[in-house]
């Protein structure tokens, strides 16, 4: 029986999660003649089931998610099968213990930005903080941020998350303070934390997009030499999908 005392108490001791399940595990113990020992093991670890859920519901908050695209839902037979095998083995996530980067690349509509968010999902639900956000919008965050002369914080932003998940990136030429922002974000980012980057261009393509080839060079080799790359090919998805007219 659940009494005012012990209310009063889990309330205190920031426990009152507890109360949403307790009933069912009295109710439990009493039938199969738990040890308290056995019992305390179990209302535990509903209270820690109970918090890490609350945990991934901040973190996939805080990752900006533009949809709910997750591997639950994401086509991977549209794939041939050795890239069926590489996004499997990237779903383990072990390419975050070896702050090692993705980028995904491929014509629009070959499903990109879905991997990218599945694989940014599954990576909040191991744990790990993550940020997604479009290169262009980060940008003209960074660029927007000299105005009032509050840069480095802004900067710190994309540095803070262990996942940064850049989505279109390399849509066009960047001017000289962009292109040295994104030299910055990889070059303090390396081997530390990971990205996922995905792209209309391959990787070689990106360098003539910086006024500077050996600012390019230098950014492009530690990120290509530090990352895992996949190319979706075929035709568009939501072409093939569309209704006949």
């Amino acid at each position: 029986m659940i009494t005012d005392a012990l209310t009063k108490s889990l309330n205190r001791l920031r426990l009152h999660g507890l109360l949403n399940t307790l009933d069912v595990r009295l109710e439990q113990a009493e039938k199969e003649s738990l040890t308290a020992s056995d019992f305390l093991q179990l209302v535990l670890q509903d209270e820690i089931s109970r918090r890490d859920a609350e945990t991934l519901i901040k973190r996939l908050r805080a990752a900006k998610f533009e949809s709910q695209y997750t591997f639950d839902n994401l086509l991977l037979d549209n794939y041939p099968s050795q890239i069926k095998r590489n996004i499997r083995d990237l779903q383990t996530g072990n390419y975050l213990h070896e702050h090692k980067s993705i980028i995904i690349m491929g014509p629009t509509g070959t499903g990109k930005t879905h991997l990218a968010h599945a694989l940014g999902h599954a990576a909040c639900c191991k744990g790990t903080s993550t940020l997604f956000i479009r290169a262009n919008t980060m940008l003209r965050q960074l660029q927007t941020s000299r105005a009032d002369l509050s840069w480095s914080k802004e900067f710190h932003k994309y540095l803070k998350p262990k996942l940064l998940i850049l989505d279109d990136f390399a849509l066009k030429a960047m001017t000289p303070e962009q292109a040295e922002d994104v030299y910055e974000l990889i070059a303090e980012r390396h081997s530390r934390s990971s990205f996922i980057i995905t792209s209309n261009r391959t990787v070689d393509a990106w360098v003539k997009l910086f006024p500077d080839p050996v600012m390019a060079n230098a950014a492009l080799d530690r990120l290509g030499n530090n990352s895992y790359q996949i190319i979706l090919e075929g035709e568009s998805f939501r072409k093939k999908n569309r209704p006949p007219q």
